[in-house]
């Protein structure tokens, strides 16, 4: 028994269990089958080109900082989570990001004050959709802080590499295809504005 307890507690048992959640952060928001934090993150930073990586820094600052607050309260059971609500409010955050792309033109956005307060807030709504994943894997586990740090640093990780490629593609269609920014926010924002729709159109019946 010491030396079990001696073992599970060691340095090496600990950066297993990192690795673990880790890995099992950034595959969760890059899961195809979960697909709105992934449309929400290219709806956010899509109508920016890769020399505006300051503002979608800032843009994507807000959103961690939401999630890992909420994230963390739901996992620890100080708040509690209505998961059909908040999978509608999800899509809801997506529609309403979307539909501030399309009213307020790229040209007419001074800085990113209201998309920082919009990305703060609805990065509050989607840590609640996280933690319904992560204390599934957890179950009875006694080291919930450690655990719920790997994960959190896992969808960060996972978030970046949405951002990068949304700003790549970005990239290939209005400097190298030669398509105008304002067509190109029209078109993706429009597009996910599509989606979201139909996936708030199925989610409300079940929130209410």
């Amino acid at each position: 028994m010491l030396f079990w307890n001696l073992l599970t507690n060691s340095p090496f048992c600990a950066m297993q269990d990192f690795s673990l959640y880790f890995q099992l952060g950034w595959q969760h928001i890059l899961d195809w089958k979960g697909y709105d934090h992934i449309l929400f993150v290219m709806v956010l930073c899509g109508t920016y080109a890769i020399q505006d990586w300051r503002k979608v820094l800032i843009l994507v600052t807000a959103f961690t900082v939401g999630h890992s607050i909420t994230l963390a309260l739901s996992v620890l059971s100080i708040i509690k989570v209505n998961t059909p609500l908040v999978e509608f409010l999800i899509a809801v955050t997506i529609l309403a990001t979307a539909m501030a792309n399309i009213l307020i033109p790229i040209t007419k956005q001074k800085g990113v004050s209201l998309k920082y307060v919009l990305a703060l807030f609805f990065g509050l709504i989607h840590g609640m959709g996280f933690s319904n994943y992560l204390k599934s894997l957890l179950g009875k586990s006694s080291n919930i802080v450690a655990e719920l740090f790997a994960f959190n640093v896992g969808l960060e990780f996972g978030q970046v590499l949405i951002v990068l490629g949304i700003l790549i593609l970005s990239f290939i269609f209005i400097s190298i295809i030669k398509v105008k920014k304002r067509d190109w926010n029209l078109f993706l924002s429009s597009a996910i504005f599509g989606i979201a729709f139909i996936m708030a159109a199925e989610r409300i019946s079940a929130a209410f």
